[in-house]
């Protein structure tokens, strides 16, 4: 069997399990959080964890989208990061994609869209990758393909609610570390941690996923960070 990369979802949420403020582009966790009182001073330790788990990222590329990656205009420094982007759509266009290849030591561009504008930048930018899927992606062979193809041994996964709960439920994620900011956002549409399509049946308990407690620790300004490994083999009595 092929091993796969090591996987550990990282994110901020709010104490009843929001990851964002609303359910519109508009609101964005990132940026309303921190001007929230009580709230805003806290937030950077957030991005101090994020940052202690190395430089591989999963993301999606309508989480860049909603942060505003299409329409920056100057282009930034380059880091020694490297992201996985799954974007359907796609979200990502020409300038959001150039930034991130001028910001990134690499970039792959995971997508089942053969229109896909990355696919004409690879000839100008040297440092993107365009992963291809004929129908739908096979996150299992995405994660070997990381590891086997291209040294990957970890990555931080920091994608939305609904790819959040593909890969929980295909028993692919291996850790998560959260950072639970001081904070009740509320909102029946407003994403959450894991959203996906809800079960409905008995027989779908094998889908949810236990975990152990590796850590629990109060952080400054009211957070907490909790550290939990997955148990993905789910055994129903």
């Amino acid at each position: 069997m092929l091993k796969r990369t090591e996987t550990t979802l990282c994110l901020v949420m709010s104490l009843d399990g929001k990851i964002t403020t609303g359910s519109t582009d508009n609101m964005d966790s990132d940026r309303d959080w921190k001007r929230i009182v009580g709230v805003k001073e806290g937030f950077a330790q957030y991005y101090r964890v994020e940052q202690s788990l190395g430089p591989n990222y999963l993301d999606s590329g309508r989480v860049l989208e909603k942060v505003g990656i299409n329409d920056r205009s100057s282009m930034p420094d380059k880091e020694p990061l490297q992201f996985v982007v799954v974007d359907r759509k796609p979200h990502l266009n020409r300038n959001g994609i150039a930034y991130l290849c001028h910001w990134l030591r690499r970039v792959f561009i995971v997508t089942n869209n053969p229109r896909h504008p990355a696919t004409e930048l690879k000839q100008e930018y040297g440092n993107i990758e365009v992963l291809l899927y004929a129908t739908e992606i096979d996150f299992k062979d995405l994660l070997q393909r990381l590891r086997n193809d291209y040294a990957m041994e970890k990555i931080t996964i920091e994608t939305g609610g609904t790819l959040n709960s593909i890969l929980f439920r295909s028993g692919l994620v291996d850790h998560v570390k959260i950072v639970v900011a001081p904070l009740v956002v509320g909102g029946k549409d407003t994403s959450s941690l894991v959203d996906g399509i809800s079960l409905t049946e008995q027989s779908q308990l094998h889908q949810l996923k236990p975990l152990k407690l590796r850590e629990c620790r109060r952080l400054n300004d009211s957070y907490l960070l909790l550290e939990y490994d997955v148990i993905n083999d789910t055994i129903v009595d």
